[in-house]
Formats: C-alpha cells, structure tokens, sequence
C-alpha cells in the first residue's frame, strides 16, 4: 500500500479542485479505484504504487485547471481519459502528400491543449515560453490539412515591435512579417519539408498575415492561428476572434506575462480569457511550468523571472 498528500494553497484553492460536496473526488475514487481523504486543507492518496501515482498526475492537472476557475465533473473526466490513456495523438505524418512525422504530447496539460483543439472550435490557450502553445497549435493545423478537415493555414501575430506598420519594410507581406511570424514557420518546416511550406505559401494554402490585415475577412475551412496573442488589443482580438467562417478553427496562443502593449492598452487576451468562458465550443486551457519541453534549463529561467523581482543598479 502507498499513499501521497497533496497541500493546497487555500481552502478556496481546494474547493475549486475538489468539486461542489467534493463531487470530483468521488468520480475519481471511482475510475481509479483509489482511497481519497479530504481534510482542511490536504487531500489524502491510498492505494498502489501506480493509483496513487496516476491520482497525484490527475489531481496536479486538476489543480493547474483550477487556478482559471471551478473544475467540472466534465473537466475531471478529460483529464482522467488523458492520463489513463497516456495522451493523444496528432498524425502530421501524411505519406506522399505532405511527409513529417508523428506529434505527440508529452505532458498531461499539453494532453488536455490537444483534446480541447480536437473538441471545440475555438481554443485560448495561455503558457510560458517552452510549453508547446505554440508547435501544438501548428501540428494540429497540419494535422487538418493533411486529414481534409481544413483547406488553408492561416498564420497571424499582432507585430506590436513595429506598431503594425510594416509599410516601410522590403518584400511583399510575407517578407515584411516574416520576423514576426517566424516561430510558427519554424514549426511548420519541422513538420513538412521546407519546399513543401514554400509552395503551399506560394498558392495560399498557407497565408502568413499580420493582425492589422484581417480586418473585413471571413475565411472558410481553415485553421486560424493568433500567436503572441496577449499582445493583441481588445478590439483586435474581437475582430480576430470574427473572422471565422464555417468549418473553420481558431487557435489562439500566448503567455499574459509577458504583454508588450503600451500601458493604456489592456490585453485582448486576457480579456477574451475572462468574457468567453464557459461559452460551449470554446475552450481555455493554461499550461505551466511542468508543460515546458524544451532545454532544461528554460524551465529553471523561467521559474527564475517569476519568483524573483528585477534587481536595480549595475550588474556585479
């Protein structure tokens, strides 16, 4: 027999994870099969090795979910399907058509991103840097392209270092934009060969396009991706939010701590984060620390900035 105890920050911290008389608890006491305890401020574990172990990755998932507001029983029994079944997949691997390979997540909250994009139509997805926002959001574009449930892949990001101005720049749009859009175009030749995005871009089946150029368009079967959406306006992120016309997706990502918009100017998406839950067929998810995949030592940067506040005079 094993047994863990998970410490909650707050009574309120729990209430929003355990559910309204604990009714969370309940249903994973009972796919799991596991002895779960409540107390004032701790949540009790019992049973094997592996119960307690996929208890504890249901509950630390539960609890990231929590921080955006009450976890549903709907909620406990994605997350339970995830971690049980070990998360999903997103085949970009298409043969002779477009050839990569295939993408998996590689944590339970990069697990529950993937299902809520499969799931719904629109997805807000918050996180820091190196917790796949991004990348998943691309493979599951590519994914519907290959699988013929989207005909294009729109990329878009606000370009707020330039003030949406880009006129001034060489090339045509997609060469004034590039810089801005280029994480998201590494992630597509990650997945498709460099000629192929090339050829796609070159007969529109791809479109990289700034925010300031999506107004007045509604684009049909397709997926629509906003990078870097926590620096999109308000009024930018309900035009943003508009253009979707039938069969399409929306994927919108970004991390809320890191908003370059000049001080009077509140995020777009932190606003929409608040106005649209619990709207059916929107999805918000919020990915953490333990989503970051990348080198190692970014999750250590990034707990760094978080916890410590900048220190002021000259570097020693």
């Amino acid at each position: 027999m094993a047994e863990a105890v998970l410490e909650f920050v707050s009574r309120d911290e729990m209430m929003r994870v355990l559910g309204t008389r604990d009714q969370n608890v309940r249903l994973v006491r009972e796919v799991l099969g596991v002895r779960l305890i409540p107390r004032e401020r701790t949540l009790q574990i019992e049973g094997t090795l592996e119960q307690v172990h996929v208890a504890e990755r249901v509950f630390q998932q539960l609890r990231q979910m929590g921080q955006q507001g009450p976890v549903s029983l709907a909620d406990v029994r994605t997350v339970l399907d995830l971690v049980r079944s070990g998360g999903s997949e997103l085949t970009t691997e298409a043969g002779p058509s477009l050839g990569m390979r295939n993408v998996r997540p590689r944590t339970d909250g990069q697990a529950y991103y993937v299902r809520a994009m499969q799931e719904n139509q629109v997805v807000l997805c918050i996180g820091p840097a190196g917790s796949g926002k991004t990348y998943l959001a691309v493979a599951m574009a590519v994914h519907c392209l290959k699988s013929g449930l989207a005909k294009r892949i729109v990329l878009c990001r606000p370009a707020v270092e330039a003030g949406e101005r880009l006129g001034y720049l060489p090339g045509d749009i997609a060469a004034k934009v590039n810089p801005f859009l280029r994480p998201l175009l590494d992630a597509l030749e990650d997945m498709m060969e460099p000629e192929r995005v090339r050829r796609y871009m070159e007969n529109d089946i791809i479109e990289i396009c700034p925010l300031a150029y999506m107004r007045g368009r509604t684009l049909n079967q397709a997926v629509i991706i906003l990078d870097e959406g926590q620096n999109a306006t308000v009024a930018q992120m309900r035009m943003f939010l508009t253009r979707m016309g039938l069969g399409s997706k929306i994927i919108v990502t970004g991390d809320i701590t890191q908003v370059d918009l000049p001080k009077k100017e509140q995020s777009g998406l932190i606003d929409a984060i608040h106005r649209l839950r619990g709207i059916e067929g929107i999805a918000i998810v919020e990915l953490g620390q333990k989503d970051i995949v990348r080198h190692p030592l970014v999750q250590k940067i990034v707990h760094a900035y978080e916890q410590e506040s900048p220190r002021r005079g000259r570097p020693t």
